[in-house]
């Protein structure tokens, strides 16, 4: 069986205008994340570590924060394309592992659903993918509550 890993890595600047949405999933917060698209870091950084797994660059080369087709964008659906993109080499997804770093709001009762939206998308099962949620115990950026950063490692598997 051949098998590939990839990392992957995001973090967005929380902002009062925006909602917060993390693996396709609305969580209630008084601010959201600022970027281009919906600014999921989990879903971008699972989607950064399904192309480093197949070097197939990151998620800026396909979807440019410079094109205007992707402003406000729903991250799910560039994950969508993404995983069409695994495929069509011939790849499919075996584990996704993840760790989403954020002072508040508590994300453990949305963990759940999280997984589920994810894994309809990637037309796996929800078994298939680890989150979890940790704080930076107040240092950086994301102590101050800054913003919010996420972590994913993916392996994929030929065939």
């Amino acid at each position: 069986m051949n098998i590939r890993i990839g990392n992957g890595y995001d973090i967005h600047q929380l902002s009062f205008d925006r909602r917060l949405i993390l693996g396709g999933v609305e969580i209630p917060h008084d601010r959201g994340l600022l970027g281009h698209s919906d600014a999921d870091v989990l879903t971008h950084a699972i989607i950064d570590a399904m192309l480093g797994a197949l070097s197939l660059g990151d998620i800026g080369l396909y979807f440019p924060p410079t094109d205007p087709q992707w402003k406000g964008a729903d991250s799910l659906v560039l994950l969508a394309k993404v995983n069409q993109l695994i495929r069509d080499r011939g790849w499919q997804i075996g584990n996704i592992d993840s760790v989403v770093v954020a002072e508040r709001p508590k994300l453990k009762p949305h963990i759940q659903q999280m997984r589920s939206r994810l894994a309809e998308v990637l037309e796996v099962q929800p078994e298939q993918i680890g989150i979890k949620a940790t704080t930076n115990e107040k240092l950086g950026p994301v102590g101050r509550e800054e913003g919010i950063a996420a972590y994913a490692v993916v392996l994929l598997q030929q065939g």
